[in-house]
């Protein structure tokens, strides 16, 4: 959701009756600062208590929280916003990979996470690959996208 629709994440998930999981909620609660929670520490929770990213975004949305610091560089860096730029050069290897996990054109965030786990370079890299390759990263794995 974009930042004009702040104080009403929530919203995107239908019912006022829902509620994040007990301990996503107070795990979530140690890392909320202003209002804000980092896309790592979101992971990193949903890691540590091994449960999807996904239920991580949807109670950061339920507890009007917004994300920030995109791992891919794709939202929540001052006062730019994104802070990704085309990579200079592509990889062939990595652009066979990225081109090989597209879906109707675009990549997925995991893929992308995954495609850097496997090449050894860092998430933004693949990223900004993508940025060259004028290729769109979709479906993030906490739903901010």
């Amino acid at each position: 959701m974009a930042h004009e629709d702040a104080g009403h994440y929530a919203a995107k998930h239908g019912t006022k009756t829902t509620r994040p999981a007990p301990a996503v909620e107070q795990a979530l609660k140690g890392v909320i600062k202003n209002g804000t929670v980092t896309c790592a520490a979101a992971h990193k929770i949903a890691h540590t208590l091994g449960v999807s990213p996904a239920e991580v975004g949807v109670a950061i949305d339920l507890m009007e929280a917004r994300l920030t610091r995109c791992q891919l560089g794709l939202f929540g860096y001052t006062p730019e916003s994104r802070i990704i730029k085309p990579a200079d050069a592509v990889a062939p290897d990595v652009e066979a990979a990225i081109r090989g996990t597209l879906v109707d054109g675009k990549i997925t965030c995991l893929a992308s996470w995954e495609i850097a786990k496997r090449f050894g370079i860092a998430r933004m890299d693949v990223a900004c690959a993508c940025e060259a390759l004028r290729i769109k990263i979709t479906s993030c794995q906490l739903g901010a996208f």
